[in-house]
């Protein structure tokens, strides 16, 4: 009984120091111009004020470059969702040549770190005239090879005998994809959903890349810019960083029960 006592009370305690910079965060959100730099800083507001927020979105419009990492991350998300689980299901049911030569050379491509691709990637959408474009800065995100293996794993546990009576009974691929794996793949898809999201929505280096127009800066490479220029300015920063991690908390709470079903039943699929 100590033994769990203590423990707990050694989770409790790190959870706290793990909170502590992120609640500091917010509470600097609200405090006046110049009392996050105080030493030393004070934990609360001594009077809370919404003035970098109102900043943020008026003077500094940074409503655009907002808008524009909502459009990245959602679009992203939806069209990575119809592609990797038609592509993972098209792995784990379908007969065709090759199958396990092609999926074991994408498995091999897991190991290459993402920045290679990045210079042929930028060459390729250069010639398709896609730089400095939404587009451009939603591509990388369309499918995945993690998102493949993820459906493609799930995928597996679907009977044979099912998708093979439903063939005789006159339906097509399209119709047995739709009716009878969407439903049961589900979970997995709400967990590539949440994995999608937050890494398109955090994503620097790939818009800082293709974009070069200031009015199609994501939220984090617009952040990175004001950090240059009000660098002193403590406060406006750290009402930026809760502006930017707001959506992604949002997204996960709301996913949370089926993100960690899924994740759950990922580990006993396959």
């Amino acid at each position: 009984m100590k033994r769990t006592f203590l423990l707990h009370l050694a989770l409790i305690g790190l959870a706290l120091l793990t909170l502590t910079p992120l609640l500091w965060m917010v509470s600097a959100s609200f405090m006046p111009a110049g009392d996050a730099n105080s030493v030393p800083p004070p934990l609360w507001p001594r009077r809370a004020t919404l003035a970098h927020y109102v900043e943020l979105f008026t003077r500094l419009n940074l409503a655009r470059n907002f808008a524009n990492s909502l459009l990245v991350a959602v679009s992203a998300t939806f069209i990575s969702l119809i592609t990797n689980s038609l592509a993972g299901y098209a792995f784990a049911k379908l007969r065709f040549r090759g199958r396990d030569r092609i999926f074991a050379l994408l498995l091999g491509a897991l190991v290459i770190p993402a920045q290679v691709g990045m210079l042929p990637l930028f060459l390729l959408l250069k010639s398709m005239g896609l730089v400095n474009t939404m587009v451009g800065a939603i591509v990388p995100g369309m499918a995945s090879i993690f998102g493949i293996f993820m459906i493609r794993q799930y995928a597996l546990s679907i009977p044979n005998d099912l998708l093979d009576a439903a063939r005789v009974d006159g339906a097509g691929e399209f119709r047995i994809f739709s009716s009878i794996v969407v439903p049961v793949i589900k979970p997995i898809l709400v967990t590539l959903a949440a994995f999608t999201f937050l890494m398109m929505w955090n994503d620097f280096m790939w818009p800082l890349i293709i974009l070069s127009d200031d009015a199609k800066y994501t939220l984090p490479v617009a952040l990175a810019n004001l950090s240059g220029e009000h660098v002193q300015d403590t406060e406006l920063m750290m009402a930026g960083s809760v502006l930017t991690i707001l959506p992604v908390m949002i997204v996960f709470v709301a996913l949370q029960r089926a993100y960690i079903r899924g994740i759950m039943a990922g580990s006993v699929k396959g």
